[in-house]
């Protein structure tokens, strides 16, 4: 959305696929998962009166729409991607396969996960961290506006304070709003390692990449 309103900004979109291609550039495999609320948001639909699932289907739509815009850009930025669907569109983009996805990034492919998980219900928050699972990812990235997690919203409260680590189970326990509690909870069962960061700093993705203490890691401590 950029700094527009509504839809999809030509200038966030060039600056997304420069980034992504500063972090493909260095050999690692990319995967992204694509929110739509730039265009279309399920749970605001439905506190408006619009049925949840109905809500949840026309955003996952809005994602697929996201997804083959990226797509474009990042392919017009020299970098060959596939876009996977959850729900199927032929015409548009491979249905999404986990083998086959595994297969695009070894043969140095940046796969876009488009549709969140194809139910309503369920955020991108929880398709991305089901898809980072599935792929073995060995990290996955939140990328905000804000520089990470901080114990109140940043945007509303000048006093909030930025917290540079924290548990699974403090984030759950606390209510900080980082991602919704099913995804925390996913990743916490499985010990995926999240990085909440802002994605307005141009270069962050391939700091944190490069494993520069960027924004804020969420993991479960050794014991």
């Amino acid at each position: 959305m950029g700094e527009q309103s509504y839809g999809i900004s030509p200038a966030m979109l060039q600056y997304m696929a420069e980034e992504v291609k500063s972090a493909y550039d260095t050999g690692t495999q990319v995967a992204i998962v694509v929110g739509g609320g730039n265009i279309f948001r399920g749970v605001a639909a439905a506190s408006q009166g619009m049925d949840r699932a109905s809500g949840d289907y026309v955003g996952m739509l809005a994602t697929v729409m996201n997804s083959l815009a990226l797509q474009d850009a990042l392919e017009r930025n020299g970098v060959p991607t596939r876009v996977q669907s959850a729900i199927s569109m032929h015409q548009m983009a491979e249905p999404y396969i986990r083998r086959r996805a595994i297969r695009h990034l070894e043969k140095g492919r940046v796969v876009i996960f488009a549709a969140g998980t194809g139910n309503p219900y369920f955020t991108t928050d929880t398709a991305s961290v089901l898809r980072a699972e599935e792929i073995h990812a060995d990290v996955l990235l939140k990328a905000t506006k804000v520089e990470g997690v901080y114990d109140s919203d940043p945007e509303g409260n000048a006093s909030a304070v930025f917290i540079s680590e924290i548990t699974y189970m403090d984030v759950l326990s606390r209510r900080l709003r980082v991602m919704d509690t099913t995804a925390i909870s996913l990743a916490m069962n499985n010990q995926l390692q999240l990085i909440v960061f802002n994605l307005k700093k141009q270069g962050n993705i391939k700091r944190v990449i490069a494993g520069e203490l960027i924004g804020t890691r969420i993991y479960e401590p050794d014991i």
